[in-house]
């Protein structure tokens, strides 16, 4: 699934959509690509003369990856998203291993661990040319849009 099917999942926008397409989907995890062009602006300050995604965007690809599985698993429940949008509540148990580089296009793994009501416990893993570049524990929470 495209980039408009992840569009049409959550409300980021360029230059903070970090989810590409969606290549897998079940009722238990979801997988998705993105892949760094190298011409993205943090790359002109993060470093110079040595290039490299920072950790907190590999975090956020992940981050936005649960928010897309979220919003296709409830997709058929009422359209829970309509007039929601997710928000992180929590991050834990980040573990930072592989550097992302330009050109790199990384795989977001995410699964839902355990939910409560409107909060959902939630493992993320990125990986780049079958490394595991970040691992991390998070929990998102969908709120009303006026909250």
């Amino acid at each position: 699934m495209d980039r408009s099917v992840v569009m049409n999942a959550i409300p980021h926008r360029d230059p903070f959509l970090f989810v590409d397409e969606i290549l897998e989907m079940s009722e238990e995890e979801i997988v998705c690509r993105k892949t760094f062009s190298g011409e993205e602006a943090f790359f002109q300050g993060h470093y110079p003369d040595f290039p490299l995604v920072p950790g907190v965007l590999l975090c956020e690809a992940a981050l936005q990856t649960g928010a897309v599985f979220l919003s296709k698993k409830m997709e058929s429940a009422e359209g829970m998203f309509s007039g929601k949008m997710p928000v992180v509540a929590k991050m834990s148990d980040i573990r930072f291993r592989q550097i992302v580089r330009p050109g790199d296009s990384i795989l977001i793994q995410v699964k839902i661990e355990d939910s409560c009501a409107n909060a959902f416990q939630m493992a993320g893993t990125v990986t780049v040319n079958g490394k595991m570049s970040v691992k991390l524990k998070f929990t998102v929470m969908i709120v009303d849009k006026g909250e």
